[in-house]
């Protein structure tokens, strides 16, 4: 099976800037693909690339095995954008702007699948608005139905939530997520890595234009900061055996390393010997925020 969107060697020289080094990436049809970074790491002149609208100044860009280059209208046939920012031509109402995106890609009739696309995303009593009147979490609906227009195997989001409210995310995350389960490959960078993380199976993270980490998010995490320990303890004192793991003291609880889950009997093991009950225990586990400052900081997971 051919990839959704591969990249080999691209590189995107600017007269001042070297945007992007070397990226090599291939993202499997049907994956929800996480691209993260710091502003500047080049996430966005990536994304310009698999739309056609910037060119590599060397390497190959394919979206569904066209090459955006070479085979512009079936690459950008097989994509659809939603741009970070709030893109939209001021004069024309949300159902309007919709049937004349549907035009761009030769669809016709697309009244239905357009009505639906205005249901899912909370637009139906807006369609007859002008888009320049809508708030600005209203134009972002409007930028993910244009990109959904002609159900394209492909789906870029360009921090789709920045900015809007919690229903609005949470709708369109229903949504999308609908629409990768029926096999669509989704492409997503955000600053919210929490939604990374629960969304995304794999994860590639961007510095100063080079990909520094590529891999599973399941893996990333494993492999990333470590699993603490807090406990509260009477009499509020750590056995010796157990000094060792100590990483300190947060409002008189004591926060022990516990690399592995199977180390916690020891620990419990230890503070039965002693005496020592246990008041509260939890457990925290690194998450892909923490992953993502060590990696970006140049600490290796």
């Amino acid at each position: 099976m051919k990839s959704a969107v591969r990249l080999r060697g691209v590189e995107k020289r600017f007269p001042r800037v070297h945007a992007l080094r070397g990226i090599d990436i291939d993202i499997e049809q049907g994956e929800f693909f996480a691209l993260l970074g710091p502003n500047g790491a080049g996430k966005t002149t990536l994304i310009s690339l698999l739309a056609g609208l910037s060119r590599a100044s060397s390497g190959s860009v394919e979206i569904m095995g066209f090459d955006v280059t070479r085979q512009y209208r079936e690459a950008r046939n097989a994509i659809g954008v939603v741009p970070q920012e709030l893109v939209y031509d001021p004069f024309f109402t949300v159902r309007e702007t919709l049937r004349l995106q549907s035009g761009y890609f030769g669809l016709r009739r697309n009244d239905d699948w357009i009505e639906e696309l205005l249901d899912n995303l909370g637009l139906s009593d807006k369609a007859d608005v002008y888009t320049r009147l809508l708030s600005g979490g209203m134009k972002r609906r409007v930028l993910v139905a244009q990109a959904l227009v002609h159900k394209p195997p492909v789906i870029v989001l360009d921090e789709p939530t920045a900015g809007v409210d919690v229903e609005l995310r949470q709708s369109l995350w229903a949504f999308i997520r609908r629409f990768n389960r029926e096999g669509h490959t989704i492409v997503l960078t955000t600053h919210y890595l929490e939604e990374a993380e629960a969304l995304c199976q794999r994860v590639a993270m961007l510095k100063e234009g080079r990909i520094v980490a590529l891999d599973y998010t399941a893996n990333l995490l494993r492999a990333g900061a470590k699993r603490r320990l807090s406990l509260e303890l009477a009499p509020p004192e750590l056995p010796t055996a157990l000094l060792p793991r100590l990483l300190g003291r947060e409002g008189g609880r004591f926060i022990l390393d516990l690399p592995d889950y199977a180390l916690l009997e020891d620990v419990l093991g230890s503070l039965r010997a002693a005496g020592i009950a246990i008041l509260d225990m939890s457990l925290a586990q690194a998450d892909l925020e923490e992953v993502f400052l060590k990696i970006m900081h140049g600490v290796a997971p």
